[in-house]
């Protein structure tokens, strides 16, 4: 009994076997699951470089936001550079109309002057730059820095002196002698921070006295010279409005 159906078991087996469906092979003799084993190699490579490309354009755009935020930073410091020197600007003109309209008192000029003459390099140059900015005796400075230049026409401190006389001068629209200050800076000391403010204050006297062209000229100096710089970006302001 035993050994009958033992032997029903194998002819059934048998019989299975042999009615299973062989693999089905394409045209280049390659069985169904190897064209689905490939292609799943395919699909899982072209995965692979889909996400290494997604990393790469994410460190990309995170690359662009970070100096997207430095240039802002940049953009935002310059501004707050130029904003300054303009508020230095106007409160130096708006202090010079109001000690205009005061009386002018020739003595004591006379005593700024030749108080100043008696004082070192240092001091005398410090006694001017504070009649501006502290005293606001803005008439008593003019002679005052007058005659530290020609005291001290080689000191460290004589472009500064120039600058200072030029833009007490330029306030008051005396734009021949503001001329020779700012002109004095711009030969005589190529060196100093102030040149490229004094080319910026001779396109302005140019454009007062109606010499556009030349105001144009001294503008894309300071932008060719100084690119960059708040100097430079006042002077483009100032040939943009022409």
């Amino acid at each position: 009994m035993k050994r009958a159906v033992l032997t029903t078991a194998i002819l059934l087996s048998i019989g299975v076997a042999s009615a299973a469906p062989a693999p089905v092979a394409d045209a280049t003799g390659s069985s169904t699951e190897e064209r689905v084993a490939r292609l799943e190699r395919i699909l899982q490579a072209r995965q692979q470089s889909e996400f290494q490309t997604q990393q790469r354009l994410d460190t990309l755009q995170q690359e662009v936001l970070d100096l997207r935020g430095l240039n802002e930073q940049q953009g935002y410091q310059i501004d707050q550079m130029l904003q300054r020197q303009r508020q230095l600007y106007e409160e130096i003109a708006n202090l010079s109309v109001k000690s205009a309209q005061a009386p002018i008192v020739a003595t004591s000029q006379t005593s700024s002057t030749s108080s100043s003459s008696t004082l070192g390099e240092t001091a005398s140059y410090e006694h001017a730059v504070n009649l501006v900015l502290k005293q606001r005796k803005y008439e008593e400075a003019i002679p005052a820095f007058r005659g530290f230049i020609k005291q001290y026409p080689d000191s460290t401190y004589a472009a500064n002196a120039n600058y200072w006389l030029g833009q007490l001068l330029y306030n008051k629209s005396e734009f021949e002698p503001a001329q020779q200050a700012f002109d004095t800076v711009v030969n005589r000391f190529k060196d100093s921070n102030k040149r490229a403010d004094s080319l910026v204050k001779l396109g302005m006297i140019a454009e007062k006295v109606g010499k556009v062209s030349s105001a144009k000229v001294y503008y894309q100096q300071v932008i060719k010279e100084y690119a960059n710089s708040a100097a430079a970006r006042l002077a483009q302001q100032q040939l943009s409005a022409l």
